[in-house]
C-alpha cells in the first residue's frame, strides 16, 4: 500500500500543475492573443473608459434614446449574474401585464401608438439580457428619437440603418441593431444634457 502513495501524489500534483495551472494560462494567452476584445468581454469604450459591452444590453428609458427588449433578470435589469427567462406562458396573467405596462410606458414616452409595436420592444429576451433589437423595433421609435433630440427624422433612420447588422455570414439569425452602439452613436450626433 506504501508504494502506491508516492505514484498517487506524484501524480496527483502532476495533473494539477498541468489542469489547474498550465492549461489554464496558456487558454487564456492564446484567447487574448487571438481574440482580444471577446476574451475581455467585447467591451465598448468611450474616451478610454468602458460604457458597456456589445454582448450584454444596458437599460435606457429616456425619450431620446432607442429602448432595448425587456430585461427578464432580477432584482435588476440586465443583471448578467442572474440570466435567464421570465418562464411566463402566454396564458400567464403576469405575461399580459409586462406587455401592458411596456405599451403604456411606449405611449408616455410620445410614440405612436396606431402603428404595430414590434414583439421585441414588449417581450423579454430567452436570456435577458439581448443588446439588440429588430431594425423594424428600431424603426418603430425613430420618430420619437428624432423629435426628442430635434433631428431631423430622416437623419436619425439615416443612423439606424449605419448601424443595423445583417445576418451572420450571410445566412445566419436575422438582421439587428445593437442598442448601446445606436444610442452612442446619437450622443456623437446631437449630445443630450
Amino acid at each position: 500500500m506504501k508504494t502506491l502513495i508516492r505514484p498517487v501524489l506524484v501524480l496527483f500534483i502532476l495533473m494539477t500543475v498541468i489542469t489547474g495551472v498550465i492549461y489554464p494560462v496558456v487558454v487564456t494567452a492564446l484567447g487574448r492573443g487571438a481574440f482580444g476584445a471577446q476574451a475581455n468581454g467585447s467591451l465598448i469604450e468611450r474616451n478610454g473608459k468602458p460604457v458597456g459591452s456589445n454582448l450584454i444590453g444596458q437599460q435606457f428609458d429616456a425619450p431620446y434614446y432607442f429602448w432595448g427588449r425587456l430585461s427578464a433578470t432580477s432584482p435588476m435589469p440586465y443583471n448578467a449574474q442572474n440570466s435567464g427567462g421570465s418562464n411566463l406562458g402566454p396564458t400567464n396573467p403576469a405575461l399580459a401585464g409586462e406587455i401592458k405596462g411596456r405599451l403604456d410606458a411606449l405611449k408616455a414616452a410620445g410614440n405612436d401608438m396606431s402603428q404595430p409595436v414590434p414583439v421585441d420592444l414588449v417581450t423579454s429576451s430567452g436570456s435577458g439580457l439581448d443588446p439588440e433589437i429588430s431594425p423594424a423595433a428600431a424603426a418603430y421609435q425613430v420618430a420619437r428619437v428624432a423629435q426628442a433630440r430635434g433631428l431631423p427624422a430622416d437623419q436619425v433612420r439615416d443612423l439606424v440603418a449605419r448601424n443595423t447588422s445583417g445576418r451572420q455570414f450571410g445566412i445566419l439569425g436575422e438582421a439587428r441593431v445593437n442598442v448601446l452602439k445606436l444610442n452612442l452613436a446619437l450622443d456623437d450626433l446631437r449630445p443630450m444634457q
